[in-house]
Protein backbone atom coordinates (compact mmCIF):
# COMPACT_ATOMS: atom_id res chain seq x y z
CA UNK A 1 0.00 0.00 0.00
CA UNK A 2 1.29 3.44 -0.86
CA UNK A 3 2.23 5.84 1.90
CA UNK A 4 -0.54 8.35 2.68
CA UNK A 5 -3.40 6.16 1.46
CA UNK A 6 -5.87 4.48 3.77
CA UNK A 7 -8.09 1.48 3.29
CA UNK A 8 -10.84 -0.17 5.23
CA UNK A 9 -9.68 -3.75 6.10
CA UNK A 10 -13.30 -4.87 6.47
CA UNK A 11 -14.26 -3.68 3.01
CA UNK A 12 -14.65 -6.50 0.47
CA UNK A 13 -13.09 -6.02 -2.97
CA UNK A 14 -15.44 -5.67 -5.90
CA UNK A 15 -15.97 -8.53 -8.32
CA UNK A 16 -13.90 -6.81 -11.03
CA UNK A 17 -11.09 -6.32 -8.56
CA UNK A 18 -11.13 -10.02 -7.62
CA UNK A 19 -10.99 -11.05 -11.28
CA UNK A 20 -8.10 -8.70 -11.89
CA UNK A 21 -6.20 -10.06 -8.89
CA UNK A 22 -6.69 -13.70 -9.96
CA UNK A 23 -5.79 -13.06 -13.58
CA UNK A 24 -2.61 -11.30 -12.51
CA UNK A 25 -1.49 -14.40 -10.62
CA UNK A 26 -2.14 -16.96 -13.39
CA UNK A 27 0.47 -15.76 -15.91
CA UNK A 28 3.17 -15.90 -13.22
CA UNK A 29 2.42 -19.57 -12.45
CA UNK A 30 2.18 -20.55 -16.12
CA UNK A 31 5.35 -18.71 -17.10
CA UNK A 32 7.33 -20.46 -14.36
CA UNK A 33 6.06 -23.88 -15.45
CA UNK A 34 6.66 -23.23 -19.12
CA UNK A 35 10.13 -21.88 -18.46
CA UNK A 36 11.14 -24.94 -16.47
CA UNK A 37 9.42 -27.69 -18.44
CA UNK A 38 10.41 -26.48 -21.91
CA UNK A 39 14.08 -25.98 -21.01
CA UNK A 40 14.48 -22.73 -22.88
CA UNK A 41 17.94 -22.06 -21.54
CA UNK A 42 17.44 -23.23 -17.95
CA UNK A 43 18.69 -26.37 -16.23
CA UNK A 44 15.43 -28.28 -15.91
CA UNK A 45 15.35 -31.76 -17.44
CA UNK A 46 12.32 -32.83 -19.44
CA UNK A 47 10.62 -36.00 -20.60
CA UNK A 48 12.31 -37.43 -23.69
CA UNK A 49 12.33 -40.53 -25.90
CA UNK A 50 14.07 -43.59 -24.48
CA UNK A 51 14.96 -45.32 -27.77
CA UNK A 52 16.11 -42.37 -29.95
CA UNK A 53 17.05 -38.67 -30.01
CA UNK A 54 14.95 -35.57 -29.29
CA UNK A 55 14.92 -32.08 -30.81
CA UNK A 56 14.61 -30.22 -27.50
CA UNK A 57 17.55 -27.86 -26.96
CA UNK A 58 20.58 -28.40 -24.78
CA UNK A 59 21.30 -25.04 -23.14
CA UNK A 60 24.55 -23.33 -24.10
CA UNK A 61 27.37 -24.56 -21.85
CA UNK A 62 25.22 -27.38 -20.45
CA UNK A 63 26.41 -31.01 -20.33
CA UNK A 64 24.11 -34.03 -20.39
CA UNK A 65 25.30 -37.45 -19.22
CA UNK A 66 23.28 -40.56 -20.00
CA UNK A 67 23.80 -44.22 -19.06
CA UNK A 68 21.56 -46.96 -20.41
CA UNK A 69 21.68 -50.69 -19.72
CA UNK A 70 20.49 -52.65 -22.76
CA UNK A 71 19.44 -56.32 -22.62
CA UNK A 72 18.67 -57.77 -26.06
CA UNK A 73 17.55 -61.26 -27.05
CA UNK A 74 17.49 -62.41 -30.71
CA UNK A 75 16.86 -65.71 -32.48
CA UNK A 76 16.01 -67.34 -35.80
CA UNK A 77 14.04 -70.37 -36.98
CA UNK A 78 16.63 -71.54 -39.51
CA UNK A 79 18.57 -74.83 -39.50
CA UNK A 80 21.28 -73.35 -37.25
CA UNK A 81 18.68 -72.27 -34.64
CA UNK A 82 20.74 -69.29 -33.54
CA UNK A 83 20.17 -67.51 -30.22
CA UNK A 84 22.00 -64.23 -29.57
CA UNK A 85 22.07 -62.54 -26.16
CA UNK A 86 23.53 -59.06 -25.63
CA UNK A 87 24.14 -57.18 -22.36
CA UNK A 88 25.59 -53.72 -22.88
CA UNK A 89 25.99 -50.36 -21.13
CA UNK A 90 25.66 -47.39 -23.50
CA UNK A 91 27.32 -44.15 -22.35
CA UNK A 92 26.43 -40.77 -23.88
CA UNK A 93 27.77 -37.26 -23.28
CA UNK A 94 26.13 -34.21 -24.84
CA UNK A 95 27.23 -30.57 -24.76
CA UNK A 96 25.44 -27.37 -25.79
CA UNK A 97 27.89 -25.41 -27.95
CA UNK A 98 25.30 -22.68 -28.57
CA UNK A 99 21.58 -22.42 -27.97
CA UNK A 100 21.03 -24.10 -31.37
CA UNK A 101 24.00 -26.48 -31.70
CA UNK A 102 24.66 -29.55 -29.55
CA UNK A 103 27.32 -32.24 -29.98
CA UNK A 104 27.22 -35.80 -28.64
CA UNK A 105 29.51 -38.78 -28.15
CA UNK A 106 28.25 -42.32 -27.59
CA UNK A 107 30.08 -45.58 -26.92
CA UNK A 108 28.76 -49.00 -25.83
CA UNK A 109 30.50 -51.44 -23.55
CA UNK A 110 29.46 -55.06 -24.06
CA UNK A 111 29.50 -57.08 -20.87
CA UNK A 112 28.61 -60.07 -23.00
CA UNK A 113 27.68 -60.83 -26.61
CA UNK A 114 26.85 -64.52 -26.76
CA UNK A 115 25.89 -66.77 -29.66
CA UNK A 116 24.28 -70.16 -29.01
CA UNK A 117 24.09 -72.17 -32.23
CA UNK A 118 23.21 -75.73 -33.29
CA UNK A 119 25.91 -77.80 -34.98
CA UNK A 120 25.40 -79.94 -38.09
CA UNK A 121 25.56 -83.14 -35.99
CA UNK A 122 22.07 -82.51 -34.61
CA UNK A 123 19.87 -80.14 -32.56
CA UNK A 124 21.26 -81.51 -29.28
CA UNK A 125 24.82 -80.54 -30.26
CA UNK A 126 25.17 -76.82 -29.60
CA UNK A 127 28.11 -74.53 -28.94
CA UNK A 128 28.36 -71.16 -27.23
CA UNK A 129 30.63 -68.37 -28.41
CA UNK A 130 30.95 -64.98 -26.73
CA UNK A 131 32.94 -61.78 -26.48
CA UNK A 132 33.06 -58.55 -24.47
CA UNK A 133 34.63 -55.09 -24.62
CA UNK A 134 34.06 -51.57 -25.92
CA UNK A 135 32.18 -51.14 -29.19
CA UNK A 136 32.44 -48.48 -31.90
CA UNK A 137 32.38 -44.78 -30.93
CA UNK A 138 29.68 -42.56 -32.50
CA UNK A 139 30.03 -38.78 -32.73
CA UNK A 140 27.20 -36.59 -33.99
CA UNK A 141 25.89 -33.06 -33.99
CA UNK A 142 22.39 -31.60 -33.89
CA UNK A 143 21.32 -28.18 -35.13
CA UNK A 144 17.97 -26.58 -34.25
CA UNK A 145 16.83 -25.45 -37.68
CA UNK A 146 13.34 -24.28 -36.68
CA UNK A 147 11.76 -23.40 -33.36
CA UNK A 148 8.41 -21.94 -32.42
CA UNK A 149 7.23 -21.25 -28.88
CA UNK A 150 3.53 -20.98 -28.07
CA UNK A 151 1.69 -20.33 -24.81
CA UNK A 152 2.39 -23.50 -22.81
CA UNK A 153 4.02 -25.40 -25.69
CA UNK A 154 6.99 -25.49 -28.06
CA UNK A 155 7.91 -27.05 -31.42
CA UNK A 156 11.43 -27.89 -32.65
CA UNK A 157 12.96 -29.33 -35.85
CA UNK A 158 16.62 -30.36 -35.81
CA UNK A 159 18.79 -32.12 -38.43
CA UNK A 160 21.27 -34.69 -37.08
CA UNK A 161 24.54 -35.79 -38.73
CA UNK A 162 27.27 -38.07 -37.45
CA UNK A 163 29.70 -40.91 -37.98
CA UNK A 164 30.72 -44.11 -36.23
CA UNK A 165 34.45 -44.83 -35.90
CA UNK A 166 35.86 -48.40 -35.84
CA UNK A 167 37.11 -48.27 -32.25
CA UNK A 168 35.80 -51.69 -31.19
CA UNK A 169 37.61 -55.00 -31.62
CA UNK A 170 36.59 -56.59 -34.94
CA UNK A 171 38.87 -59.68 -35.03
CA UNK A 172 38.24 -61.40 -31.71
CA UNK A 173 38.61 -65.21 -31.66
CA UNK A 174 37.91 -68.19 -29.43
CA UNK A 175 38.85 -71.89 -29.49
CA UNK A 176 36.70 -72.38 -32.61
CA UNK A 177 38.48 -69.63 -34.54
CA UNK A 178 37.55 -66.05 -35.45
CA UNK A 179 34.13 -65.00 -34.19
CA UNK A 180 31.38 -64.27 -36.75
CA UNK A 181 30.82 -60.65 -37.75
CA UNK A 182 27.58 -60.32 -35.82
CA UNK A 183 29.34 -61.26 -32.58
CA UNK A 184 32.28 -58.86 -32.81
CA UNK A 185 32.25 -55.78 -30.55
CA UNK A 186 33.04 -53.57 -33.57
CA UNK A 187 32.53 -53.87 -37.32
CA UNK A 188 35.91 -52.43 -38.41
CA UNK A 189 34.36 -49.84 -40.75
CA UNK A 190 33.56 -46.14 -40.79
CA UNK A 191 29.79 -45.58 -40.90
CA UNK A 192 27.86 -42.37 -41.56
CA UNK A 193 24.33 -41.40 -40.57
CA UNK A 194 21.99 -38.46 -40.86
CA UNK A 195 18.38 -37.47 -40.49
CA UNK A 196 15.99 -35.13 -38.76
CA UNK A 197 14.27 -35.11 -35.37
CA UNK A 198 11.18 -33.15 -34.34
CA UNK A 199 9.63 -32.41 -30.95
CA UNK A 200 6.30 -30.90 -29.89
CA UNK A 201 5.99 -30.39 -26.13
CA UNK A 202 3.17 -29.13 -23.92
CA UNK A 203 2.72 -29.05 -20.16
CA UNK A 204 0.80 -32.36 -20.31
CA UNK A 205 2.55 -34.40 -23.01
CA UNK A 206 5.35 -34.53 -25.56
CA UNK A 207 5.53 -35.95 -29.10
CA UNK A 208 8.83 -36.80 -30.81
CA UNK A 209 9.68 -38.17 -34.25
CA UNK A 210 12.87 -39.19 -36.01
CA UNK A 211 13.74 -40.14 -39.60
CA UNK A 212 17.29 -41.50 -39.84
CA UNK A 213 19.42 -43.19 -42.51
CA UNK A 214 22.66 -45.04 -41.76
CA UNK A 215 25.18 -45.98 -44.46
CA UNK A 216 27.54 -48.68 -43.24
CA UNK A 217 31.09 -48.93 -44.58
CA UNK A 218 33.02 -51.98 -45.79
CA UNK A 219 35.86 -53.78 -44.03
CA UNK A 220 37.62 -56.99 -45.14
CA UNK A 221 35.03 -57.55 -47.84
CA UNK A 222 32.07 -57.22 -45.45
CA UNK A 223 29.53 -54.42 -44.94
CA UNK A 224 26.43 -54.46 -42.79
CA UNK A 225 23.26 -53.59 -44.65
CA UNK A 226 22.35 -49.91 -44.71
CA UNK A 227 19.51 -48.97 -42.36
CA UNK A 228 16.49 -46.68 -42.61
CA UNK A 229 14.36 -46.04 -39.54
CA UNK A 230 11.34 -44.03 -38.49
CA UNK A 231 10.76 -43.56 -34.76
CA UNK A 232 7.95 -41.91 -32.83
CA UNK A 233 7.37 -41.35 -29.12
CA UNK A 234 4.59 -40.10 -26.84
CA UNK A 235 5.36 -39.13 -23.24
CA UNK A 236 2.26 -38.33 -21.18
CA UNK A 237 2.40 -36.98 -17.63
CA UNK A 238 0.46 -39.26 -15.27
CA UNK A 239 1.61 -37.70 -11.96
CA UNK A 240 0.73 -35.14 -10.83
CA UNK A 241 -2.34 -35.40 -13.04
CA UNK A 242 -3.01 -31.66 -12.87
CA UNK A 243 -0.61 -28.72 -12.58
CA UNK A 244 -3.27 -26.55 -10.91
CA UNK A 245 -2.03 -25.53 -7.48
CA UNK A 246 1.12 -27.66 -7.74
CA UNK A 247 4.04 -26.35 -5.71
CA UNK A 248 7.11 -28.06 -4.33
CA UNK A 249 6.65 -31.22 -6.43
CA UNK A 250 10.00 -33.11 -6.42
CA UNK A 251 9.41 -34.61 -9.86
CA UNK A 252 7.01 -35.83 -12.51
CA UNK A 253 6.06 -39.31 -13.73
CA UNK A 254 5.49 -39.88 -17.45
CA UNK A 255 4.08 -42.91 -19.26
CA UNK A 256 5.87 -43.66 -22.53
CA UNK A 257 4.82 -45.39 -25.73
CA UNK A 258 7.39 -45.51 -28.52
CA UNK A 259 7.30 -46.98 -32.03
CA UNK A 260 10.35 -48.05 -34.05
CA UNK A 261 10.01 -49.00 -37.73
CA UNK A 262 13.35 -50.24 -39.09
CA UNK A 263 14.37 -51.51 -42.53
CA UNK A 264 17.80 -53.08 -43.04
CA UNK A 265 19.32 -53.99 -46.39
CA UNK A 266 21.09 -57.34 -46.84
CA UNK A 267 24.69 -57.56 -45.65
CA UNK A 268 27.34 -57.49 -48.38
CA UNK A 269 29.85 -60.35 -48.58
CA UNK A 270 32.61 -59.94 -51.13
CA UNK A 271 30.92 -59.24 -54.45
CA UNK A 272 27.57 -60.66 -53.33
CA UNK A 273 25.03 -60.38 -50.53
CA UNK A 274 23.95 -62.54 -47.59
CA UNK A 275 20.44 -63.78 -48.41
CA UNK A 276 19.77 -64.47 -44.72
CA UNK A 277 20.24 -60.94 -43.44
CA UNK A 278 18.27 -57.71 -43.20
CA UNK A 279 14.54 -57.17 -43.43
CA UNK A 280 11.88 -54.95 -41.89
CA UNK A 281 10.62 -54.89 -38.33
CA UNK A 282 8.21 -52.82 -36.24
CA UNK A 283 8.73 -52.54 -32.47
CA UNK A 284 6.52 -50.99 -29.80
CA UNK A 285 8.02 -49.90 -26.49
CA UNK A 286 5.90 -49.08 -23.42
CA UNK A 287 7.76 -47.52 -20.50
CA UNK A 288 7.97 -45.06 -17.60
CA UNK A 289 10.07 -42.00 -16.76
CA UNK A 290 10.59 -40.16 -13.48
CA UNK A 291 11.74 -36.60 -14.17
CA UNK A 292 13.27 -34.24 -11.59
CA UNK A 293 15.07 -30.93 -11.95
CA UNK A 294 18.38 -32.53 -12.94
CA UNK A 295 17.69 -36.28 -13.22
CA UNK A 296 15.66 -38.66 -15.35
CA UNK A 297 15.24 -42.33 -14.41
CA UNK A 298 13.65 -44.35 -17.20
CA UNK A 299 12.88 -47.78 -18.58
CA UNK A 300 11.20 -49.34 -21.62
CA UNK A 301 10.66 -52.79 -23.14
CA UNK A 302 10.76 -52.97 -26.95
CA UNK A 303 8.57 -55.76 -28.30
CA UNK A 304 8.24 -56.86 -31.95
CA UNK A 305 4.80 -56.25 -33.43
CA UNK A 306 5.61 -57.30 -37.00
CA UNK A 307 8.78 -58.66 -38.60
CA UNK A 308 9.61 -59.51 -42.21
CA UNK A 309 13.19 -60.86 -42.27
CA UNK A 310 15.06 -61.80 -45.42
CA UNK A 311 15.45 -65.58 -45.50
CA UNK A 312 16.49 -66.91 -42.10
CA UNK A 313 17.73 -63.53 -40.82
CA UNK A 314 17.86 -63.27 -37.05
CA UNK A 315 14.94 -61.50 -35.34
CA UNK A 316 14.46 -59.63 -32.07
CA UNK A 317 12.50 -61.23 -29.25
CA UNK A 318 12.71 -58.22 -26.92
CA UNK A 319 14.97 -55.30 -25.95
CA UNK A 320 14.98 -53.93 -22.38
CA UNK A 321 16.40 -50.42 -21.81
CA UNK A 322 16.88 -49.09 -18.26
CA UNK A 323 18.94 -46.05 -17.35
CA UNK A 324 19.27 -42.47 -16.16
CA UNK A 325 20.20 -38.99 -17.40
CA UNK A 326 21.87 -36.16 -15.53
CA UNK A 327 22.47 -32.58 -16.64
CA UNK A 328 25.11 -30.18 -15.35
Amino acid sequence: MRRGLRSDPTRKPKAKQVMAMNSSRRPVKVSVLVGSLLLTGGTMTQAAPNTFNTALPVAQGQTIWREQLVLRERSDDGPMDRDVSVQALVSVLGYGVTSNIAVFGMVPYFFNKELDVAMPMGPMDRIERDTSGFGDLSLFGRYTLYKKDFTGSTFRVAPVFGLTAPTGDDNDSDRFGELPRSLQAGDGAWDGFGGVVTTYQTLQYQLDGQLLYRENGRHDGFARGDETRFDASLQYRIWPRSMQGVSGTPGFVYALLESNLVHRERDQLGSGTDANSGGTQWLLAPGLQYVTRRWIVEGTVQLPVAEDPHGDAIEDEYIVRVGFRRNF
